[in-house]
């Protein structure tokens, strides 16, 4: 079945394994189905506006709605509905059955879900089991991290995005790593500096692509190698010495590494799909999945399509951020749900729909942080025959508005556009957020309370000379201006790793390490070398040399 994008007017396709699934996670009340209609919007556009509902990074200051103590929060003061501290939101202090309403079928159904919204306290953080995190969100398992986001079972690990990784600095999806800094979709790496797309390797220095590989610099598609620079095999001795040469501070020589590696980059083959231990698949990034289309940045994943950044998922479309779910439809958000659809940022959940912050709760409808109940709509309780027999009525009346199976719409973020990531994988100008109707906020920068502000240009060339105070400092990003500090535990990282204190923001180096990934869709071209069509991220027009898994594996190995 072919439709048109009502967002963006481009064709899309509804397969015939998408039209079960609708129909397998259709409710049931009073032993009638009320079959979920198929998307209205593309993969694209329905991943665009999940994504415009999460704002990760930009944190602001103001006081806690509930114990009045100042604390980080990524709302800032001027959101219209009240925000605790993670201790006030998760404690016992308040429950969401305080705030129930009755349905009033002489409303939209979200129109009213959007009225419980701005009064139902949120968590300022998003934090879970995670100890001396508090400059981190969306955190689950982690201890004596900073400004990380989006991170679980992680440990001392500063600027990034991390899972089961410890020691790690200004790193983007990097799992299982540890003494790592500045690497990019990385597995299994331990004391490398700039890399991207390695895997089970140690030791590496300015690199892209390699596996199983220990003592390499400027190398690119290199497999179970050891001692190469640029592609090329020394003895130990030799590769030795020119490390032993090398000043990671010495701007001049590590910007002729990255040239290197430029270069060699350009004359290796891509894999069409970096992908390992997978069948039947398509997207990018996948690891241990089977059946699994369209997705990307995905592990141990079964029977699941239009999914980005999940982990341990069985039989879910349209999921992003989320780990251990069954069964679920259009979410966002944390991990352990079942049959959890159109809903965002629930935990342990079954058989909810348009819910979120909901934590230990069953067959809700509409219900906004509830934990612990079941048979809730807008946070009121029923009993189980109460609650079906309403459910469909509702139901109903969403389907004649035109919203039953349509997911929350980005007029319905708390977020202006440009706070959310969103805005890192759809950028929009501000003008053309302000056209579709999406709020836009203007960035206003305070410059901190602090003993010396310099220009990143006057930052000391090496770490010898960075004095101890340098952490009492405001320093300004050599690209945007913007002031950013050093923490004392980062100062600690760079002095045992011999690296250079940072010239550019924290948002200025996420910036510039999402620039290095391919877009999160696909396109048909032909194997550079077979001539077989394939999908693929790298658009047509990239001049990058593109092969087939058959062709690729045959020049690598």
């Amino acid at each position: 079945m072919q439709k048109s994008c009502r967002q963006c007017g481009q064709s899309f396709e509804i397969t015939q394994d998408d039209l079960d699934f609708y129909e397998k996670i259709s409710p049931v009340f009073a032993e009638k189905k009320e079959l979920i209609p198929p998307p209205t919007e593309c993969p694209e556009c329905r991943q665009q506006r999940r994504y415009a509902i999460r704002n990760e990074r930009n944190l602001s200051r103001r006081k806690c709605d509930l114990c009045q103590r100042d604390m980080l929060s990524m709302y800032s003061a001027d959101k219209p509905f009240p925000v605790y501290c993670p201790e006030c939101w998760w404690s016992d202090k308040w429950h969401g059955t305080a705030f129930a309403e009755e349905p009033d079928f002489s409303r939209p159904f979200c129109g009213q879900f959007a009225t419980l919204q701005k009064r139902v306290p949120r968590i300022g953080l998003y934090i879970v089991n995670s100890e001396n995190c508090d400059y981190c969100n969306f955190l689950g398992d982690c201890k004596s991290c900073y400004l990380t986001f989006g991170s679980v079972y992680s440990q001392d690990c500063l600027y990034g995005s991390a899972y089961y990784s410890k020691d790690c600095v200004d790193n983007l999806v990097t799992r299982e790593c540890e003494w790592s800094y500045e690497c990019t979709d990385c597995r299994k790496l331990y004391q490398c500096l700039y890399c991207q797309d390695c895997y089970h390797s140690d030791h590496l220095l300015f690199c892209y692509d390699l596996q199983g590989c220990s003592e390499c610099i400027a190398c690119a598609g290199l497999r179970n190698k050891k001692y190469h620079i640029g592609n090329k095999a020394h003895s130990k001795e030799e590769y030795e010495a020119v490390k032993r040469n090398l000043d990671l501070c010495d701007k001049r020589r590590m910007e002729e590494l990255v040239h290197q590696l430029s270069i060699v980059k350009q004359a290796v083959p891509r894999h069409y799909m970096p992908s390992n231990n997978v069948q039947n698949v398509s997207g990018t990034h996948l690891y241990n999945s089977k059946n699994t289309f369209r997705s990307f940045f995905v592990d141990r994943c079964e029977d699941c399509a239009y999914c980005m950044q999940v982990v341990d998922l069985k039989d879910c479309r349209d999921n992003n951020y989320t780990e251990e779910n069954e069964l679920c439809y259009e979410y966002l958000g944390m991990y352990g749900t079942r049959n959890t659809h159109l809903s965002t940022f629930s935990r342990h959940t079954f058989d909810v729909f348009y819910s979120e912050y909901c934590i230990n709760a069953k067959h809700l409808f509409g219900c906004d942080g509830i934990r612990d109940r079941e048979y809730c709509i807008l946070n009121k309780q029923y009993t189980k025959e109460e609650y079906e027999q309403l459910v469909p009525k509702i139901i109903e009346q969403m389907r004649k508005k035109g919203e039953w199976g349509e997911f929350f719409p980005v007029s319905f973020s708390p977020f202006a556009y440009n706070e959310t990531v969103a805005q890192e994988y759809f950028p929009l100008t501000k003008a053309d957020a302000l056209k579709r109707g999406w709020k836009w906020k203007e960035e206003k920068e305070e410059m901190p309370k602090v003993s010396k502000i310099i220009s990143a240009s006057q930052l000391p060339d090496s770490i010898d000379d960075a004095p101890d105070d340098i952490v009492n400092w405001a320093i300004k990003c050599e690209e945007t201006g913007r002031p950013f500090r050093i923490i004392s535990q980062e100062l600690d990282f760079y002095r045992k790793m011999r690296l250079p204190i940072p010239h550019f923001h924290p948002d200025e180096r996420h910036r510039r390490r999402m620039v290095l990934r391919n877009p999160r869709r696909l396109w048909t071209r032909p194997c550079m070398k077979c001539g077989k069509e394939m999908q693929t991220t790298y658009a047509p027009e990239r001049p990058e040399i593109v092969y087939c898994e058959k062709c690729y594996l045959a020049e690598v190995y």
